[in-house]
């Protein structure tokens, strides 16, 4: 969650649409998938919590896994001797307990899991030369430890292991279910994720990317002993943090196209590395090193795709604020929203170096917008003024970039992170910390969750009387109808003057994984515009109206003139 430095909120409150009315881009594939995560409550609650996902229709529930928080004795320098890191069993076994009641909970409530084992990492699997007195618990982990542990959890969730027996058992009553969605550690070109960024000696030098080629290759290798591929699962490389500097040093962050050119190995240019820049970067030095490049490292040539997290701070999702010039630092090294075609352009040109055609999808795995409140603005510890976004400026951002999202058919997928804001303590100096949730700690709903459980979007609000205007949705929670027959859901209008909705179209949706619609509406005049559905599961946070199980999304005002 690399938020970089502040930026001018010169932007904010200035939604441009206008560029959305024009030609657009292809479609996005129907089946977008709706990605969740909230670790902080899964661990406090993981039935109730996932309940509450599956209430907001999320298709994936993203899923840390902390390879302290089961490795064991974590805090020594060594090991047990008789550890054996491959084998679950080998695991205290109430470590695994939380993640064997999410795996099998998301299965009964019909939630795809993306596992993602990541750091921090126990201290006897960590680089000898972290510097004294820092508790940096990511600092030049060990590939082949790291590889070990995720051959572990893979092994564990492979769908034949009875944790009972202790071993694998295909057909036991006890089995886990088998987990087919994979992410490989969180944000590794973000310092606090995976240090040091710079060479040791020579911080200029991008190391955190030769660090992940080698704990890629591990992970890679230990989900296939454990029965895992492309050919069968979803396995993601990158959770890149979306912005970066350009002057990395040890614990800061460096900017994701930086990364991913060194990570395959090419200069500024794309051009294959050669000699020393070459050496120092963990590189082939040689051409005939280069052409055996993709063999060794498969993952970055075979991966099912890359996950980014594209958050757009607070202004605009179609709009990226040029950073500080001082710093020399530009956005086209970013890969936020509004300039994610950076990381697929780069993404292409480096498979090309190698001769590959992959064009990797993208799939965003975290997203939100930090609202105030809770978050206190501006943060007088910016150098700049951060203005975060009311709740409501920041609903309406959300189906914005959502919309963004479905027209590019380069993303996979659309995040929200977290469900919850975090719990400040009474004495907290983080100003209310990210809080980007869709509700708050104690459970009360925010404009933000009415707007992500409904999305509506109109890109243009003002036209002439008697022109079609454009409706944009999704039935988010249709996907978990019981019935599993085709869900409607009712565009409705209110007159500026009477304030009473009535229904103006209805909507059907086809594919029970499609949530989206879109449409051209003639709307009778200037008024209000809103989306209802009747919802079939069970809302714990119903809207109130006459009927609890019909939910609203978020108003939309337009003026026809």
């Amino acid at each position: 969650m690399l938020f970089g430095r502040s930026a001018p909120a010169l932007l904010l409150g200035t939604v441009v649409m206008a560029f959305l009315s024009g030609a657009a881009a292809a479609r996005a594939s129907s089946t977008q998938v709706s990605v969740i995560e909230d670790d902080a409550h899964l661990q406090a609650d993981p039935s109730g919590t996932l309940a509450r996902m599956r209430a907001l229709g999320a298709d994936v529930v993203r899923v840390s896994v902390p390879w302290q928080a089961i490795a064991p004795d974590p805090g020594s320098a060594h090991p047990p001797k008789t550890f054996d890191a491959t084998d679950p069993a080998s695991y205290p076994s109430a470590n695994w307990t939380l993640w064997d009641e999410i795996v099998v909970d998301a299965r009964r409530d019909g939630l795809t899991v993306d596992l993602d084992p990541m750091g921090g990492a126990p201290r006897w699997a960590l680089g000898p030369a972290r510097p004294k007195g820092n508790s940096n618990p990511n600092w030049e982990p060990s590939p082949a430890a790291y590889g070990a542990f995720v051959q572990a959890v893979a092994t564990r969730y492979s769908g034949a292991y009875d944790p009972v027996l202790g071993a694998a058992a295909p057909g036991a009553r006890d089995d886990l279910p088998r987990v087919g969605f994979w992410s490989i550690w969180n944000e590794p070109n973000y310092g606090p994720s995976l240090a040091p960024q710079g060479v040791p000696g020579d911080l200029s030098v991008e190391n955190s990317p030769r660090m992940y080629r080698r704990m890629v290759d591990a992970a890679w290798a230990g989900l296939a002993a454990a029965g895992h591929g492309p050919a069968t699962d979803t396995i993601l490389i990158g959770e890149f943090a979306p912005r970066g500097e350009n002057r990395w040093g040890v614990f800061s962050g460096m900017t994701p196209l930086t990364f991913v050119r060194a990570l395959y190995c090419v200069d500024s240019s794309y051009r294959q590395l050669r000699g020393a820049a070459a050496r120092v970067r963990g590189c082939p030095t040689t051409p005939a090193g280069s052409r055996r490049f993709a063999a060794q490292h498969p993952a970055l040539f075979a991966a099912s795709g890359i996950a980014d997290h594209p958050y757009s701070r607070w202004y605009p999702p179609n709009v990226e604020v040029d950073p500080d010039p001082t710093n020399g630092v530009s956005t086209a090294g970013y890969a936020s929203l509004a300039v994610i075609a950076n990381l697929g352009r780069a993404l292409d040109r480096v498979q090309r170096a190698y001769g590959s055609t992959m064009r990797f999808p993208i799939w965003d795995t975290e997203f939100g917008y930090i609202t105030s409140p809770p978050k206190r603005s501006p943060d007088p510890r910016s150098r700049r003024r951060v203005l975060y976004v009311s709740p409501s400026v920041a609903a309406g951002y959300d189906n914005w970039a959502e919309y963004i999202s479905w027209r590019n058919p380069r993303l996979r997928s659309f995040a929200q992170y977290p469900v919850f804001d975090p719990l400040r303590p009474a004495r907290s100096n983080d100003w209310g910390g990210f809080a980007s949730g869709l509700e708050t700690w104690g459970g009360i709903p925010k404009a933000t969750y009415v707007a992500w459980r409904l999305p509506l979007f109109l890109p243009v609000t003002s036209a002439r009387r008697g022109r079609a205007i454009e409706v944009w949705g999704c039935v988010r929670p249709a996907s978990h109808a019981a019935s599993g027959a085709p869900q409607a859901a009712q565009i409705q209008f209110a007159p500026a003057a009477s304030g009473a909705f009535r229904t103006i179209q209805t909507v059907t949706l086809g594919d029970p994984g499609n949530c989206y619609f879109d449409v051209r509406v003639k709307f009778p005049g200037s008024g209000t515009v809103r989306l209802s559905y009747d919802d079939p599961p069970l809302d714990p946070t119903p809207t109130p109206t006459a009927d609890p199980g019909q939910i609203e999304s978020r108003p939309v005002q337009i003026s026809l003139h």
